[in-house]
């Protein structure tokens, strides 16, 4: 069993969490069990990680409650690990990693919607094609549970955006200086004016961010939106699909992209960054008339 130093502060929340989180491997596993991976198998393969350090993690993250161990198969009797509730808690924690290694170690530090073309973080992002996207479900404005991906059409265009309000005075503070987090009203009100364009080419759009459901539905009233928008506000997709992240007024807010879907949840095509509000609608038009 691996050695474990516990540090002993019974009165600091860190200390105590990282006692159960502490090893970078057990957040890798963490990492990857929120992206929909499940098995000892598949653990193994995407980590590289020898079979007896995995199975370390994985009994102490079971033991500590953040993974719960869940039989597959009878014969021979093998498990599936998945998140408890405890576990699902650690994503706003991912998330908060992962900006900041986008930002501090990746790039300079600076503060942004945004990315260069050819940033690690865009090369990461472009990654998705191919992957497919974990079954979850998100509110929507109602408050209604819905699979981001739509299943009664061949294609889904899911755009992420930053966040975007029915009044000018909800927008943070500085909102306007921060590069690539202006123009999400314009991206929502294009997609809804060649709504019709993209039903016909046998597409859904949905859109995405992280605000809460009554905030998008403010919007979506104000703007007369007519195809839903999903909240993101538990990172449950953000976490699934590494997305880039940046924080404004205390919030994780997804960085501007496109992602078009298929039905059977694989990502076809990928746009980031996104510069033109425009063009970048269109490019999603003609990557579902091209893949038609």
């Amino acid at each position: 069993m691996a050695q474990r130093t516990h540090l002993g502060d019974a009165d600091c929340s860190i200390a105590q969490a990282l006692d159960v989180v502490g090893d970078w491997w057990t957040l890798l596993i963490v990492r990857d069990a929120a992206r929909g991976l499940h098995r000892f198998e598949e653990f193994q393969r995407e980590l590289g990680v020898s079979r007896k350090v995995l199975a370390e993690r994985l009994k102490l993250l079971v033991e500590a409650g953040v993974l719960t161990r869940e039989p597959y198969q009878e014969r021979p009797v093998r498990h599936e690990y998945r998140l408890t509730p405890r576990g699902r808690g650690l994503l706003p924690v991912l998330v908060a990693l992962q900006d900041w290694g986008d930002a501090w170690v990746l790039g300079e530090g600076e503060m942004t919607a945004t990315t260069q073309e050819a940033s690690r973080e865009a090369e990461r992002v472009h990654g998705l094609r191919g992957r497919r996207v974990p079954e979850l479900l998100l509110p929507d404005r109602f408050g209604e549970l819905r699979d981001p991906v739509a299943g009664d059409t061949p294609f889904t265009v899911l755009y992420c955006f930053p966040g975007a309000y029915a009044r000018a005075e909800s927008y943070p503070p500085g909102w306007a200086g921060i590069p690539g987090a202006k123009g999400c009203t314009l991206e929502s009100c294009t997609y809804r004016d060649q709504l019709a364009e993209f039903a016909a080419a046998g597409a859904t759009v949905h859109g995405v961010s992280t605000q809460r459901p009554d905030e998008q539905r403010a919007f979506a009233e104000a703007e007369r939106l007519r195809f839903p928008l999903l909240s993101d506000v538990d990172l449950g997709l953000t976490t699934a699909l590494r997305l880039p992240t940046f924080r404004a007024a205390g919030v994780s807010r997804i960085k501007r992209l496109t992602l078009v879907l298929d039905r059977d949840r694989t990502v076809r095509e990928v746009i980031y960054p996104i510069t033109d509000i425009g063009a970048s609608v269109t490019a999603a038009l003609t990557a579902v008339r091209d893949a038609t």
